[in-house]
C-alpha cells in the first residue's frame, strides 16, 4: 500500500529529519535523488532555502500536524540544472513511540500541479467564453476531463492522509517488533519470541483490515434504513429509468400486488435500481427489453442450507432482466467483486455491481445473478420483509402431506447444480416421487428415450451446451404431451410475457421454497 499508492510519502527520524523511508511518489518530486539514511538539510538544499526544513522543525518541536493546500514547490532535480515550479498539497504528521514524545515526522500529500494549471487555464478561457468556445471547443472538454481526474486524485490523496496516524502505529508495531526479535535471535534468546512474533501479526493483521476498511468506505455509505415500500418507489423512478434506457429499449414494469414492506435505505435502494438498469442498457446496444419485477419470496430451510450466507425467511424480490448479451460463468463468479469490469478502460469503474452486493447484505438481504451468454441477464436483489412494531412474524410454509404421493410418480430432475439437483431429488423421495436425475441436458435426453414411463419433466432452462427449452421440445417430440415445469432465475413474468411457455408447461423461479415446488409438482400431475 506504502509503495502503490497514487501521492508521496517518506518517513523522517530524528530532530534532524533523517530520511527512512520513501515511496516511488516522493521520489519522483524530488527528482529521484539519493536520499535514505540522509537528512534533509544534506539532501534538498532547495526544500530548505524555501522554508520547508522550518516546518518540519516545527512539527517535531511542537507535536503539532501540519497540513498545506496548493504550496509551491521549487525543485531543482541536480545542482544548475532547471528548476521546475510544483504545486503540493501535504501534511506533516508527527511519529511518536510508546512514551509519547516525537521520534519523527510522517511526510504524505498529493502533486496537484496539474490541477492547478488547468484551473488556470480554466479561468482564461472562462473570460472570454463566447468567442472560445467556438474555437476551443474540443480543447476544454479534454482540460475539463483531465481536471476531474486531478481532483479525483487529490481526494485520494486526502483520503490517504487522513489514515496516516494509523498507518503509522501499524509500521511501528511490525517494524519495532520484527527489530526486537533479530535482535534476540542473534542472542541466542529465543525464549520469548512469541509475545513480538504475536505483536507484529497482530498489527499486520489490524492493516490488513485496514485497507479493506478503506476500499469498503469507497464504494459504501453508512445506510440509513426506513420501511419501504418498493412498487411505489420503482413507480416513482418510472421517468428516470425510461429516459436512461432510451427509446431503443422496451421498458417494462411488472409490479406485485400485496408486496410486502421492506426495510432499507431508500436512497441506497435507488442508487441500486438506477446501476443496475444501465448495466442493462449498456448490455442491449442494439435494443432490447429491460424488464423491472417485483414479488414475495418465502425462502425455506431447504434452500437456506443449500446456499451461503442466505437465511430462510420472507423477503422482498426485485428482479432486473434485460434480453443482451448475458454473462458468462466465469464472469458471473467475478461480478460482484470490487473493481472488476468488463467494461473498456474509461467507461466503468468496476465498483456499481460491488455496490449493489454491499447494500444487499448490509440491509441484511442478498443478490443473485443469473445469465446466459445470447440470452441476457436477470439480476435479484433481495431484502427482507419488515413486519413493523405491532406486527408478527408469520412461520414459512413447510412440506406437510398434502404435497404427497401414493401413486409413486416418475420424476426426471434435470439439472446441472449437483447441490439443487440433491436437494430436489432428497425432497422428492420423502414425497413418494421416484426421481431421476441427470446433470446436463443430453443426460437427460438419453433418459426420455430409454425409460418406459415419465409422467414430468423438471429441468432448469440454463443448463449449459442442450439448455432445458431444447431437451423439453426434444422430449415431447419422443413423448408427446409430456408435463414439463421449468426452472429458471429469470424474471417469471418476462418469461411468460415472450410466450415461452406452451401448454402443459409450467415454470418456477430461483430460488424457491420447497413447498412451492412440491405445490407445482402436484398441480401440474393433477392437472
Amino acid at each position: 500500500m506504502f509503495a502503490q499508492a497514487p501521492t508521496f510519502m517518506a518517513m523522517l527520524r530524528g530532530a534532524e529529519h533523517r530520511f527512512e523511508l520513501t515511496n516511488p511518489g516522493y521520489d519522483k518530486l524530488i527528482g529521484h535523488r539519493d536520499v535514505l539514511g540522509r537528512t534533509v538539510a544534506e539532501t534538498l538544499p532547495d526544500a530548505v532555502e524555501q522554508g520547508f526544513l522550518d516546518l518540519l522543525d516545527g512539527v517535531f518541536t511542537s507535536g503539532v500536524a501540519f497540513t498545506a493546500t496548493g504550496m509551491l514547490y521549487a525543485v531543482q532535480a541536480e545542482p544548475g540544472g532547471p528548476i521546475n515550479d510544483r504545486y503540493v498539497d501535504f501534511v506533516y504528521q508527527p511519529i511518536r513511540d510508546a512514551t509519547g514524545a516525537v521520534v519523527g515526522v510522517f511526510v504524505e500529500g498529493a502533486d496537484v500541479t496539474d490541477r492547478k494549471r488547468l484551473e488556470r487555464d480554466l479561468q482564461s478561457l472562462n473570460a472570454d467564453l463566447e468567442q472560445r468556445v467556438r474555437d476551443r471547443t474540443q480543447e476544454l472538454i479534454e482540460a475539463q476531463e483531465a481536471l476531474r481526474q486531478a481532483q479525483k486524485m487529490e481526494a485520494v490523496g486526502q483520503l490517504t492522509g487522513g489514515i496516516a496516524h494509523d498507518f503509522n502505529n501499524l509500521l511501528q508495531g511490525i517494524t519495532g517488533s520484527l527489530e526486537i526479535v533479530q535482535r534476540r535471535v542473534a542472542q541466542g534468546r529465543i525464549d520469548e519470541l512469541d509475545r513480538f512474533i504475536t505483536g507484529a501479526t497482530t498489527a499486520a493483521n489490524r492493516a490488513a483490515s485496514l485497507t479493506h476498511r478503506l476500499l469498503a468506505f469507497s464504494r459504501r455509505q453508512p445506510l440509513d434504513p426506513r420501511p419501504v415500500q418498493a412498487n411505489a418507489l420503482i413507480a416513482s423512478l418510472e421517468d428516470l429509468l425510461r429516459r436512461t434506457t432510451g427509446e431503443q429499449i422496451a421498458f417494462e414494469m411488472v409490479l406485485a400486488d400485496g408486496l410486502w414492506t421492506t426495510l432499507c435505505d431508500p436512497n441506497q435502494l435507488e442508487n441500486s435500481l438506477l446501476n443496475l438498469v444501465i448495466n442493462a442498457r449498456d448490455a442491449m446496444p442494439d435494443g432490447g427489453v429491460l424488464t423491472i419485477e417485483t414479488r414475495n419470496a418465502l425462502l425455506d430451510d431447504h434452500f437456506a442450507a443449500s446456499q451461503r450466507d442466505v437465511r430462510p425467511g420472507h423477503y422482498v424480490c426485485i428482479c432486473v432482466s434485460d434480453t443482451g448479451t448475458g454473462m458468462s460463468a466465469d464472469t458471473i463468479a467475478k461480478a460482484f467483486e470490487p473493481f472488476f469490469t468488463t467494461k473498456p478502460i474509461g467507461q466503468g469503474t468496476g465498483l456499481g455491481l460491488s455496490m449493489i452486493y454491499g447494500f444487499a447484505r448490509q440491509s441484511e438481504g442478498y443478490a443473485r445473478i443469473y445469465s446466459e451468454v445470447g440470452h441476457g441477464t436477470t439480476i435479484k436483489l433481495y431484502l427482507p420483509r419488515h413486519y413493523g412494531e405491532a406486527e408478527q412474524g408469520e412461520a414459512l410454509p413447510g412440506l406437510t402431506q398434502d404435497h404427497a404421493t401414493n401413486a409413486g410418480e416418475i420424476v426426471l430432475v434435470v439439472e446441472d447444480d449437483a447441490v439443487v439437483r440433491a436437494l430436489i431429488v432428497e425432497v422428492l423421495g420423502e414425497l413418494g416421487y421416484q426421481a431421476v436425475e441427470a446433470h446436463d441436458g443430453p443426460a437427460g435426453l438419453d433418459c426420455l428415450r430409454t425409460m418406459e414411463r415419465i409422467d414430468l419433466l423438471v429441468t432448469d432452462i440454463g443448463l449449459p451446451g442442450l439448455n432445458g427449452r431444447q431437451v423439453a421440445d426434444a422430449g415431447r417430440m419422443m413423448r408427446p404431451g409430456l408435463r414439463v415445469l421449468f426452472m429458471t432465475g429469470y424474471a417469471e413474468n418476462a418469461a411468460l410475457a415472450s410466450g415461452f411457455l406452451e401448454p402443459g408447461m409450467s415454470m418456477i423461479t430461483k430460488p424457491f421454497a420447497m413447498e412451492a415446488l412440491a405445490t407445482q409438482i402436484r398441480t401440474i400431475i393433477e392437472g
